[in-house]
């Protein structure tokens, strides 16, 4: 099992929105006192720790992932004492404490960027990406933002462009300058002196840019994209293969390692999109000496199947070595997994069986907040819509806002998120889901989330154990999951109908409080709709 040093390994994270989690100071959006108010409720979850998504100071055109300043909360989310309240409760609770860290670009309202752009002999003149146009004016190059357009913006005071991956507000840092990286790394440190367990790291392939601003090619026709956007986005035509995870990557990541590790018991989480995600994984969390893990968007994506899940699985084994991933099914940017996996299945049934596969992979895991009450993505008409990215892409890709609406704690007015409308809408469709109509429920999602962590918290084996596939047939996923203490086989039925399998291996004994139902008989299973089997094995 876990020790207080390798918590990680193994471990569940649950992610809180802070917008969208509670609201204490009633005027519709979540902050610290909030999220404080409700560590309770997410210890009882038997979750491992938490991850905040950003609450540093913001101009808030991206919802926090574009800081204007890395060592202070926004006033929206309350102080930095309201911060340390918060680290002190989750800490007597026995939950970790992990933060965003989104190091790879600004708000053009950091002092640097200020500081930069004014001219190109100032101190921090390089410390942004700025190239000069071409003879024409153009762009110096093909690069494309994920949020729409070119990913350069021409800025007058210098005549040059700077690059910027996303918004045009949130300009690219130069990682290349080995002072613009330090004073990255010295933010880090500003938080792990106050406490906290680890980093959340946004983009993290994105930090480096290839120094001589080659083109990307095109996908060629005919080719899969995998990148983590939608296929409305141009972005996906590019092989991004300048523009993010150069070489030069991997030797920040140790840097950054050397820094965690001067703070035992820490850890850090990478986001990555990529055109090669699980190679990307392999290679940032490989050797022990950069990230601890990495999740990619190979189980965000629409496929679902168990063929599809169990190819995944095997892609990432035949890459991983010592690699350690970080599972999720969803998170704050993409469809809800009951919407996007589950749609035409049972809303109840199906996130429960879901969420028992996910805990029993190999790995740890990202379990996003409104998953353990099976929420489906919410409808937010045109003109409540938020996020830029869903501004510049309607109809075909409605943005974020779908899975970022408040947390349905009660079935009453504005879901007893706040006592006012919302910065999005409640949805209507959750209010039967509240916590506190699941609470009482021992069928409940909520309850059957609870049930299978603290079995998975009873069976080492899914902790840290090795994972081998078996062949279980088609509309089955199975595979044992097997360390020196035990042998668990570990068998889903993620369909509506009811299915039989011959076991490959010899069954000891059933495995029980995992609250699901299977039938063994002659060493047959039958596994009924939407249904898991534990069982341990010789």
């Amino acid at each position: 099992m876990q020790d207080n040093l390798t918590w990680w390994r193994g471990g569940v994270i649950y992610q809180i929105y802070p917008r969208s989690f509670l609201d204490s100071r009633g005027d519709g959006i979540g902050d610290l006192k909030g999220i404080t108010e409700k560590l309770d409720y997410v210890a009882s979850l038997n979750v491992d720790g938490v991850w905040l998504s950003p609450f540093f100071t913001s101009p808030m055109l991206d919802f926090g992932y574009d800081v204007s300043d890395y060592r202070d909360v926004d006033p929206m989310f309350g102080t930095l004492d309201d911060f340390k309240a918060l680290l002190d409760k989750a800490h007597s609770l026995g939950l970790k404490v992990m933060i965003d860290q989104v190091i790879s670009h600004t708000s053009e309202q950091h002092a640097w960027f200020k500081e930069s752009r004014q001219n190109r002999t100032n101190p921090k003149a390089d410390w942004f990406v700025w190239a000069d146009p071409k003879p024409d004016g153009t762009p110096p190059n093909n690069w494309l933002s994920i949020f729409g357009g070119p990913a350069w913006t021409f800025d007058s005071r210098r005549q040059q462009y700077y690059l910027h991956n996303f918004l045009t507000s949130q300009p690219d840092v130069n990682f290349h300058n080995p002072e613009a990286r330090q004073a990255q790394l010295d933010n880090m440190r500003f938080w792990l002196d106050l406490g906290v367990d680890g980093f959340r790291l946004d983009t993290v392939n994105f930090y480096f840019h290839d120094a001589e601003l080659r083109d990307n090619p095109p996908v060629p026709k005919g080719e899969s994209k995998t990148l983590g956007a939608p296929e409305a986005n141009p972005y996906t035509w590019q092989r991004h293969v300048y523009d993010i995870s150069r070489p030069e990557n991997v030797d920040f990541l140790k840097d950054l390692r050397a820094l965690m590790d001067e703070y035992p018991g820490t850890t850090t989480v990478g986001e990555i999109g990529d055109d090669n995600p699980l190679e990307r994984m392999a290679e940032y969390t490989a050797g022990g000496d950069k990230l601890h893990m990495a999740y990619t968007f190979d189980l965000l994506n629409k496929p679902r199947s168990a063929s599809y899940i169990r190819h995944v699985i095997e892609r990432f084994q035949r890459l991983a070595g010592d690699a350690w991933p970080c599972w999720a099914t969803s998170n704050h940017d993409v469809e809800r997994s009951a919407s996007r996996w589950g749609t035409e299945e049972d809303p109840i049934a199906y996130p429960k069986v879901m969420l028992a596969m996910l805990f029993s992979l190999r790995g740890s895991v990202c379990l996003y907040q409104g998953e353990e009450l099976g929420l489906p993505e919410a409808d937010v008409p045109f003109e409540r819509i938020q996020d830029p990215y869903g501004k510049v892409l309607w109809p075909e890709f409605k943005g974020r806002d779908g899975c970022r609406t408040p947390m349905p704690w009660t079935d009453g007015t504005q879901a007893g998120f706040s006592v006012i409308e919302p910065w999005l809408p409640v949805e209507k469709r959750h209010l039967p889901l509240a916590v506190s109509r699941q609470q009482t429920d021992p069928d409940s999602t909520l309850n059957g989330v609870r049930r299978m962590l603290a079995f998975r918290h009873a069976h080492s084996a899914l902790f840290d154990g090795d994972l081998q596939l078996i062949d279980v047939g088609e509309e089955l996923l199975g595979f044992i999951r097997q360390n020196d203490q035990e042998k668990v086989l570990c068998v889903f039925n993620l369909t509506g109908n009811e299915q039989q399998t011959a076991l490959p291996a010899d069954v000891i004994s059933d495995l029980e409080g995992h609250g699901f139902n299977a039938a063994r008989k002659n060493n047959v299973l039958t596994l009924p709709a939407y249904q898991a089997a534990f069982m341990r094995v010789a």
